[in-house]
Parts: structure tokens; C-alpha cells; sequence
């Protein structure tokens, strides 16, 4: 199972994640703050 593009694929994962991370935290930080 070895890929040459893993890197790639995680750094765009990793990024996704952070970036849902965020949206969910500022969310949850509006909900709050209503």
C-alpha cells in the first residue's frame, strides 16, 4: 500500500479537518453567545 501522493492527500485532509474544526468552533461560540 505504498503512495507516492499520501503526503498530498494528508495535507489536504489535514486542512479539511482545520478548517471544519473552525467552522464547528465558531459556530459553537455564535450558539453561545445568542
Amino acid at each position: 500500500m505504498d503512495a507516492p501522493p499520501s503526503p498530498v492527500v494528508t495535507r489536504s485532509f489535514r486542512a479539511f479537518t482545520l478548517i471544519e474544526l473552525l467552522v464547528v468552533v465558531v459556530i459553537i461560540a455564535v450558539l453561545i453567545a445568542i
